[in-house]
């Protein structure tokens, strides 16, 4: 009896000796204050960090051979109005050669075999937008992974995970409230990132000449007009 008397008295003294030493620190110590609504409330996720996972990149359709994706074969009845790095731009604006909107609805093909990454608007400046992931032969200086940005688009006409074929319509040709004219703005991006990003920077970022890119991969001569085929 005693020693459970003993053992009760040893408890209630340390619950009294801790519930003193909590009114005191409620009264001398220091005092966190409410945290902001911005620290608590979730964040979007960055799309900077949004990559292709090892398995997607191993099963993306294989490109062997890219076109132009606006006009018709070879790019022909286009022009380009600002190219690549032209004042810190980050593609090739490309358009019909009627000018102003005399391109607008004008259907926009997948550059080459690949699969749909991203469709959708992802800023009001962007508007419609389009990317497609490729993966280039082996040994390609610019593998394993090449991605094909098309914006600034009036319709899609693919959705995201959809495999397509060069020469595959994929959407029409549009304009943004950052556009004056209707035209595509049309960018080759080297790495498994899905990020629409932006369109103009003080270097090029993780983007390459387009008009280059198809140039060297065209799989035909110069002077040969290359139609899209059902197949690739």
């Amino acid at each position: 009896m005693k020693k459970a008397v003993r053992t009760m008295s040893l408890i209630l003294t340390f619950a009294l000796a801790a519930a003193v030493i909590w009114v005191i620190w409620q009264r001398i110590g220091p005092r966190l204050e409410d945290l902001p609504a911005s620290a608590v409330t979730p964040k979007p996720l960055d799309p900077a960090f949004v990559r292709l996972k090892p398995r997607e990149t191993a099963t993306l359709p294989l490109a062997t051979r890219f076109d132009m994706p606006l006009g018709s074969e070879h790019g022909a009845l286009t022009y380009n109005a600002r190219g690549f790095r032209i004042e810190r731009h980050l593609g090739d604006d490309l358009n019909g050669i009627g000018g102003e909107n005399s391109d607008l609805g004008d259907p926009v093909y997948a550059a080459g075999a690949g699969r749909v990454i991203y469709a959708g608007v992802p800023s009001a400046d962007w508007g419609k937008m389009i990317l497609i992931a490729h993966r280039l032969p082996e040994g390609d200086e610019l593998g394993p992974v090449v991605q094909t940005m098309y914006a600034h688009l009036e319709s899609i006409q693919v959705r995201t995970g959809k495999n397509v074929r060069r020469g595959e319509v994929i959407g029409t040709v549009g304009t943004a409230p950052s556009a004056n004219f209707a035209h595509l703005h049309f960018e080759v991006r080297v790495g498994p990132q899905v990020n629409p990003g932006q369109g103009y920077a003080d270097t090029a970022l993780n983007r390459v000449s387009p008009e280059k890119f198809i140039e060297a991969r065209r799989g035909a001569q110069a002077a040969v007009l290359n139609p899209a085929p059902q197949k690739d």
